[in-house]
């Protein structure tokens, strides 16, 4: 072999030495540990809120205000009449010979019934209804809308009188009666109701007794 061609050999080796090199390092990355992470997973949705709890009510007895059942009463009833009335007097209040009195009517029926505007009223005595002096005046200043009862319910009228022996008693003869004569609006016959210690003046044309509107 000649020196050329041993040259050309030997750069042959070299030149495959280096391919083979190449081959034996291809760069594969060095591997990583791999971390484990976490997460805790959330809802996007608000859970619903839990209802407060509500305590039940007991009604059992409780007043309305609009008597048996809560039920209203029927405005457009029938008239009160005297034998389903009952009348009474409450919340007498004095002051010298100025008396305050409220006339109440109840419903002592079985049905709704109504009332509206002034009650007649009159002082009565002798032991047999003699009217004593003038009927109460109406005070046409209180206010008059339709009352509706129902049974057991009350309708309330003011009742304003000035004792008789407040007036010159010879022109007034004052005598004390036995109670009241009350006629329901409307009405042609009427309820007694007992008084005592009313004076009311048997001559002369004084003012003694005003009455109210019921409400």
């Amino acid at each position: 072999m000649n020196t050329q061609s041993r040259w050309t050999t030997a750069s042959a080796v070299v030149l495959l030495g280096v391919v083979l090199a190449g081959c034996s390092f291809t760069n594969t990355p060095t591997p990583t540990t791999a971390r484990t992470v976490t997460v805790t997973a959330t809802s996007s949705a608000t859970a619903p809120a839990v209802p407060p709890t509500v305590s039940p009510i007991d009604t059992a007895g409780a007043d309305t205000g609009t008597g048996t059942a809560g039920r209203a009463p029927d405005e457009d009833a029938l008239r009160c009449t005297t034998e389903h009335l009952k009348g009474n007097f409450a919340g007498r209040t004095a002051g010298a010979s100025n008396v305050e009195e409220e006339l109440h009517l109840t419903n002592t029926g079985t049905t709704d019934c109504t009332l509206q505007g002034w009650p007649g009223v009159s002082l009565v005595g002798e032991d047999n209804g003699t009217q004593i002096g003038q009927p109460a005046e109406f005070d046409r200043s209180t206010a008059h809308a339709t009352v509706a009862l129902k049974p057991g319910t009350t309708a309330v009228a003011r009742l304003h009188y000035v004792q008789a022996d407040a007036f010159d008693p010879g022109t007034c003869r004052p005598v004390t009666g036995d109670g009241f004569r009350v006629y329901p609006p409307g009405s042609k016959t009427s309820l007694f109701i007992p008084a005592e210690g009313v004076r009311g003046c048997t001559a002369g044309d004084e003012t003694i007794f005003t009455v109210g509107a019921l409400h």
